[in-house]
């Protein structure tokens, strides 16, 4: 059986979150927003939600405490937060990390009964409050899929949460990536591509799923230069990653991630090694296992002419990682 599942709105242009702050106050009366530290309050996304609201007179606080690979300690502190300030739905703003643990808040702050553990509760009920997601860079697709990330910093993992949480709206606009350093560009588009190929291969793979996987690729080929730094991005490559991020985790949300980002959880955890470069580190292998037949519509949809051109490829976007054998045999 093959099917097509994608719950989340997702409008793409200029101004977006301006041109649709009357959507983006619907969910609620107060808006809890979720972003880390300080890209969000850099690239302007948070001045324009914030402008969004108010022009609504839709009451927000923000809570800015995400840090990379969100800890469940960070999504009690938030969740306990929005319950304090009686925030009906959230507002993510930012990479994977602050819309995965959007995501993760708006299901502690509904369950509000409920201890740390109910995060990973395999049985638990996924309803949650009303998300909105403003993805800020060019990676996970999380805007798009029901997935969120987490640290589970007592058993000393990083892993998905075992709830289904969609945002109910995605709002993306290009010009985020703009103030994006070459290396936060290089280390999501990454992750995308490892999402579209891990999908591609991926054995619940459907002509559906396809669909975004030959979309998204196609999409991702069109900034390659950019990641060979051959050129500088402008604003159609900015508007193509997010496009093509979205595009993969669309892809993902259908298929799930396979076995390059299964071995890249520990990776990160152990050396913080940023989460892209982590997956590219497997790559090649999980290509050799695959086989030529099957990894050459994906090379091509992607842009290289084979796997020597990708290896070509991920050396010149990351010259020299290492991963020591004690971490690959835990």
């Amino acid at each position: 059986m093959s099917g097509f599942y994608m719950p989340v709105r997702v409008i793409e242009e200029n101004e977006a979150v301006l041109n649709h702050a009357a959507e983006i106050s619907a969910p609620g009366k107060k808006a809890l927003i979720v972003t880390g530290r300080h890209s969000a309050f850099q690239n302007g996304s948070y001045k324009d939600v914030c402008e969004a609201l108010d022009s609504t007179g839709t009451e927000y606080v923000c809570f800015s405490e995400v840090e990379e690979n969100p800890s469940i300690e960070t999504i009690m502190k938030a969740r306990d937060f929005g319950l304090q300030v009686k925030a009906d739905f959230v507002i993510g703003i930012g990479g994977g990390s602050p819309l995965d643990a959007a995501k993760a808040i708006a299901l502690m702050i509904r369950h509000a009964d409920k201890g740390i553990d109910y995060l990973y509760s395999p049985d638990g009920d996924s309803s949650a409050l009303p998300v909105i997601a403003v993805p800020t860079t060019c990676g996970t697709g999380s805007e798009v899929t029901g997935v969120s990330v987490l640290t589970n910093t007592p058993k000393g993992v990083k892993k998905s949460i075992p709830h289904s949480l969609f945002p109910v709206l995605a709002l993306l606009d290009g010009k985020y990536l703009a103030s994006a350093p070459q290396s936060v560009l290089a280390n999501t588009a990454f992750d995308a591509l490892t999402h579209l190929i891990e999908s591609g291969l991926n054995a619940k793979a459907s002509p559906y799923s396809n669909m975004c996987v030959d979309a998204g690729l196609k999409t991702w080929a069109l900034s390659q230069p950019v990641l060979r730094g051959e050129r500088t991005p402008d604003q159609n490559d900015f508007r193509n990653m997010l496009r093509a991020s979205a595009f993969a985790g669309m892809s993902i949300a259908h298929t799930g991630t396979t076995l390059p980002h299964g071995l890249s959880y520990i990776v990160t955890y152990d050396l913080a090694m940023p989460h892209g470069m982590a997956c590219g580190y497997f790559l090649p292998g999980f290509f050799r296992a695959a086989g030529e037949v099957r990894c050459e519509p994906i090379f091509e949809a992607a842009g290289f002419t084979d796997l020597a051109d990708f290896e070509a490829f991920l050396k010149t976007v990351y010259p020299s990682v290492t991963v020591p054998e004690e971490t690959l045999m835990r």
